[in-house]
């Protein structure tokens, strides 16, 4: 057998072949956005997607964030907030552990970009600050700016930008399982709700 250091360096030795031959690197393919003649608005089209997964709609709030919070879960302990508009009672940077977000019952944060065609909302880490935020919480409350819902997966392929992060998920709707019997269960394995807010990110 070799020894730990004999066998450190077979792996360096690999690895520094695996890197010396390598292709050289190629632009990403051009990818069609299969525009349709849809004459419904982008944004009435998220809304009906969104719903279509279970999720919910809220007008934003004529006073404060924080008291529509209040008001949408007035039973909530615990509310942890990504975003400035929403102050919450859990201070995101005093979180040590992803599993110190498991009592979180309402979880705020601001989605990059929707999706038209499936009413997904695309959240990286830079989003959740700690991605467990985003599946821990009971119920998961996100804010979107109108203007950032995209036709298409098509065109969210070209939002290459976004996607330049150790963590991305595109989310569609809350967490949701159904038996054989066809029983339809949200929050089995996730956020028991989700709450879309269309609001502008300059708006406070």
């Amino acid at each position: 057998p070799e020894e730990p250091g004999q066998e450190m360096s077979s792996r360096s030795e690999i690895l520094a072949r695996v890197r010396k031959n390598q292709p050289a690197p190629l632009p990403l393919p051009e990818v069609p956005t299969f525009d349709t003649s849809a004459t419904t608005p982008p944004i009435e089209r998220f809304k009906a997607g969104v719903l279509r997964m279970g999720g919910k709609f809220v007008d934003p709030p004529a006073d404060s964030l924080d008291k529509l919070i209040k008001r949408l879960f007035p039973d909530a302990k615990v509310v942890c907030s990504a975003v400035p508009e929403v102050a919450g009672n859990r201070k995101l940077d005093r979180v040590r552990s992803p599993v110190k977000l498991h009592d979180v019952d309402v979880g705020v944060v601001r989605a990059v970009f929707g999706v038209a065609e499936t009413g997904s909302l695309w959240l990286t880490e830079a989003q959740f600050k700690v991605n467990s935020l985003g599946f821990l919480a009971q119920h998961l409350v996100v804010l979107l700016d109108p203007a950032r819902i995209v036709e298409n997966m098509h065109h969210a392929y070209r939002e290459r930008a976004q996607f330049d992060a150790r963590y991305g998920v595109f989310m569609t709707g809350p967490s949701a399982t159904a038996d054989i019997e066809g029983v339809l269960i949200h929050g089995a394995q996730g956020i028991r709700t989700l709450t879309v807010v269309l609001l502008a990110e300059s708006a406070r």
